[in-house]
C-alpha cells in the first residue's frame, strides 16, 4: 500500500483577486490519492514558524505529558520568534520538574528558526507554486527559492501558472527548476507511477474550497461557484496571453456535474463566476444558458445561505480538512457569539468555553462536535434567512465582435451583472457600441467596460473611449463602469515589473492615468460630471491634466482652493512653445531631480517647482482635502458593497504604489 504523501501547496504573497484555481483542483486530485494536503498563501516565514511552534508543541507534551501545552501555542511561538525570555512565565507551568528541559527545547527551536537552519525545518514530499501576473516576477521567484527549503528534493517542486507558462525558460535560469507549461489537461501528468492516476485529468477535476478557510487572506470574491464553460479564444490577439495559455479552443466544458459535486461538499454558492475567456464564439452558447438556468441562475434567482456550521461540521465528521473545518468553525460560533444578547449570549459562551472553543489555540475538532450538539439549535435559529440576488458573472468579458441580437436576447434570461464587455482599441468602436445598444434593448444597463491602453494606442484613444461610454449612458440610461487596464509585455525582462511604457506614451502620461485611478480604486464611473472632472472636457484638458503635478491631480479641490493650481496653470499656458517644448520633455520623464541643471529658464523653473512637493506633507494635504476624503469614501464603498466592481479591481492602482513610485521620482 503506498504510504500518504504530505503535500504542500503555496500562492505567492501577492495580492490578487480571485482563488487559485489551479491548486484547488490539485488538491482534489490529492485528496482522492489519500494525500494529505496543506494551503498556504502569506509570508513563508510564518509557515516555518507556525510548524516549528507545532513541533516544539509536541516535544513540550513528551518532556513533561501533565501540561496543557496547547494553551501556549500563542507563547511558544512567540519565543521562538524572538527569543524573549520574558515570556517563560507564560510558558513554563511553575510546579514543572522539567523547567530546566522545557527552556532548552524552547531555546533549541528558536535556534533553528533565527539562524534559518533550513535542514531542520519541516519538509513535505512536494511543494507546488502557483504563479500569477508576470510583473509579480520578483516575489514569485522568492517564494520558489524559499521553497527549496521545504521539500525533501528540489526534483519535487512544481511550478505552475501563468507566469510559469509565459516566462518559462527565464523561471527555469533563475530557479533551476523546469515549470509546467499550459494546463493539467492530460491524464497522468503528474504521476504517471501511480495506477490511480494515470487516467485522472486534473483540469477536469471539481475545485476544493476547503482549503481557502486555511488562510487568513480573504479573496473579495466572496460566496461563488467558478468554473468555464468554454476553455481558451478563437482571436489571437497580440497583447492577450490566452492563445499561449490555453491554445486549443475548446466550445462546451462539462461542467454540470462539477457544480453538483460543489454543492453537495461545500454547500450552495451565492454567484455564479465564469472564467471563460472567449464564451460568445462558443456554438453551443444556448446550451451554455440553459444549463446556467438549470444550476439555479435564472432571472430573478435568490440565494438563501445555507446553514454553514451545519457544512463545517459535516466536512469535520467526513475528515475532509480538519485543519481548514475547525478553523472556520471556531469563527462561525463567535460571529453569531457577538450578535447574541442578554442571556442568550451568556448561555451561549458558557457552552463555548466549557468545551475550550473561546481562545482559537485550544480550540479542538473533538470540542466542535460537542458543543455542536447543544447548539446546532441556536445557530439554526439565530443564522441569516435572507433572500439574496444571485448574479452571473462572465468575469473575462464579452467579444463585442461576436455580439448579436439573438445572443443579447440569451444573455437577457440570466442575471447577469455586470455585463463586461471589452473595448481593447478603437478599430473596434461600431461593434462595442452595437453591443451596448443590444444590451440596453434587452435590459442589461449595468454594464463593466475592459479598456486597455499603453499598447499600440495613444492618450487621444484611451480618451474617446472612456468618452464614449459617458455619452451611451445620457442617451440609453445605461451604467457603464469603465476600467482602464495598463498593457504589460507578455515575454521578456519588460514583463517581470510594471514599468513598460507604450511608443504613444511616457512615464509622466501613466503616473498621471494611474493618479486619476488610484482615487477610485481604477474605475471611471458614469456621469459626465465626473468624467470631465477627472478627465477633462475635452482633449486639449485631458492633454493638460496629463501633464499637471501628480499631487494637483489626486488632491485636486484642496491645491484648486489654495491657489497652487491656478498659479501651476497661469506658468504653463504663458509659456512660449519653445518654452513649452522643454518644460514638457522634462514633465514626461517625470523626474524632477535637479531640474535646476536641466534648463536656465526661471520661468520653467517655476513651473517645475510645482513637482516637487514633499512626501512629509502629503499625509497633511490628505486630512485637509474633504473632497478627496469623500470621494475616496465613495468609491471604496462602491467596492465594498457591490460584487461587480469588487471583482473587477486591479491592484495596479492601489495607492500605496503610487506613493512609492512618487517617492522614487522626487528623492
Amino acid at each position: 500500500m503506498r504510504n500518504k504523501r504530505e503535500i504542500l501547496l503555496v500562492e505567492p504573497n501577492y495580492k490578487n483577486k480571485y482563488p487559485p484555481i489551479g491548486l484547488m483542483k490539485i488538491a482534489t486530485y490529492h485528496r482522492m490519492l489519500g494525500d494529505n494536503v496543506k494551503f498556504f498563501k502569506g509570508d513563508l516565514k510564518d509557515l516555518v514558524l507556525d510548524e516549528l511552534a507545532k513541533s516544539c508543541l509536541v516535544r513540550l507534551g513528551k518532556i513533561d505529558n501533565k501540561g496543557d501545552w496547547q494553551k501556549s501555542t500563542a507563547a511558544v511561538r512567540n519565543y521562538i520568534k524572538t527569543k524573549n525570555s520574558n515570556l517563560f512565565e507564560s510558558i513554563i507551568y511553575r510546579n514543572s520538574r522539567y523547567k530546566e528541559l522545557v527552556i532548552k527545547c524552547l531555546e533549541n527551536f528558536s535556534s533553528i528558526y533565527r539562524k534559518k537552519n533550513y535542514e531542520k525545518f519541516p519538509k513535505w514530499d512536494r511543494v507546488y507554486v502557483t504563479t500569477l501576473f508576470t510583473f509579480y516576477w520578483k516575489i514569485t521567484v522568492e517564494t520558489i527559492h524559499f521553497a527549496k527549503h521545504l521539500v525533501l528534493d528540489h526534483d519535487h517542486i512544481k511550478i505552475g501558472g501563468v507566469l510559469a507558462s509565459l516566462l518559462h525558460n527565464e523561471v527555469e535560469l533563475e530557479t533551476g527548476i523546469k515549470p509546467h507549461e499550459g494546463l493539467l489537461d492530460h491524464p497522468g501528468v503528474l504521476d504517471p507511477d501511480i495506477p490511480e492516476a494515470k487516467n485522472m485529468i486534473i483540469d477536469n477535476l471539481p475545485l476544493d474550497y476547503s482549503i481557502l478557510e486555511e488562510t487568513n487572506y480573504v479573496y473579495p470574491t466572496g460566496s461563488a461557484y467558478f468554473t468555464f464553460m468554454t476553455k481558451g479564444c478563437t482571436r489571437k490577439c497580440a497583447f492577450c496571453s490566452v492563445p499561449i495559455l490555453e491554445p486549443v479552443y475548446k466550445p462546451k466544458i462539462e461542467t454540470f456535474d462539477k457544480f453538483a459535486e460543489i454543492k453537495r461538499i461545500y454547500g450552495e454558492q451565492q454567484h455564479l463566476l465564469l472564467m471563460d475567456n472567449n464564451v460568445l464564439a462558443s456554438p453551443n452558447f444556448p446550451q451554455i444558458i440553459e444549463e446556467i438556468k438549470q444550476m439555479g441562475f435564472y432571472k430573478g434567482a435568490t440565494y438563501i445561505e445555507p446553514n454553514q456550521l451545519d457544512i463545517a461540521v459535516k466536512n469535520l465528521r467526513n475528515g475532509l480538512n480538519d485543519k481548514a473545518y475547525i478553523k472556520r468553525a471556531h469563527r462561525l460560533y463567535h460571529e453569531l457569539l457577538d450578535r447574541l444578547k442578554g442571556d442568550a449570549q451568556q448561555n451561549y459562551y458558557n457552552v463555548l468555553d466549557a468545551n475550550s472553543l473561546i481562545k482559537f489555540e485550544t480550540t479542538t475538532k473533538q470540542g466542535i462536535l460537542r458543543a455542536y450538539k447543544l447548539l446546532k439549535g441556536v445557530y439554526e435559529h439565530h443564522r441569516k434567512k435572507n433572500h439574496q440576488k444571485r448574479y452571473v458573472d462572465f468575469n473575462q468579458g464579452t467579444d463585442a465582435r461576436y455580439v448579436t441580437d439573438e445572443l443579447m436576447k440569451l444573455m437577457s434570461e440570466i442575471p447577469i451583472r455586470p455585463l463586461r464587455i471589452a473595448f481593447d482599441y478603437w478599430g473596434i468602436k461600431d461593434k462595442y457600441e452595437n453591443a451596448v445598444r443590444l444590451a440596453a434593448k434587452y435590459g442589461l444597463t449595468e454594464l463593466s467596460n475592459y479598456i486597455l491602453y499603453n499598447f499600440h494606442d495613444s492618450p487621444d484613444d484611451l480618451y474617446k473611449r472612456l468618452e464614449i461610454n459617458v455619452k451611451l449612458n445620457a442617451e440609453l440610461g445605461t451604467k457603464i463602469f469603465s476600467f482602464p487596464m495598463k498593457y504589460i509585455p507578455l515575454f521578456g525582462e519588460e514583463a517581470k515589473g510594471r514599468e513598460f511604457i507604450g511608443k504613444k506614451w511616457n512615464r509622466k502620461y501613466i503616473r498621471a492615468i494611474q493618479s486619476i485611478l488610484n482615487v477610485t480604486k481604477g474605475i471611471v464611473a458614469p456621469g459626465n460630471q465626473f468624467f470631465e472632472k477627472a478627465f477633462g472636457k475635452n482633449l486639449g484638458e485631458f492633454y493638460e491634466i496629463l501633464h499637471m503635478p501628480e499631487e494637483y491631480i489626486v488632491y485636486r479641490y484642496f491645491f484648486e482652493g489654495n491657489g497652487f493650481t491656478k498659479a501651476w496653470r497661469n506658468i504653463y499656458n504663458s509659456l512660449t512653445s519653445e518654452e513649452r517644448l522643454v518644460a514638457e520633455e522634462i514633465i514626461r520623464s517625470n523626474n524632477f531631480r535637479e531640474y535646476e541643471k536641466k534648463t536656465d529658464n526661471p520661468k520653467i523653473h517655476a513651473l517645475l517647482k510645482h513637482y516637487t512637493i514633499k512626501k512629509e506633507k502629503v499625509g497633511e494635504i490628505q486630512l485637509k482635502d474633504v473632497q478627496f476624503k469623500s470621494m475616496k469614501r465613495q468609491f471604496n464603498n462602491l467596492v465594498k458593497n457591490d460584487i461587480s466592481l469588487n471583482l473587477t479591481i486591479t491592484y495596479d492602482f492601489e495607492a500605496e504604489v503610487a506613493r512609492k513610485m512618487h517617492r522614487a521620482d522626487v528623492q
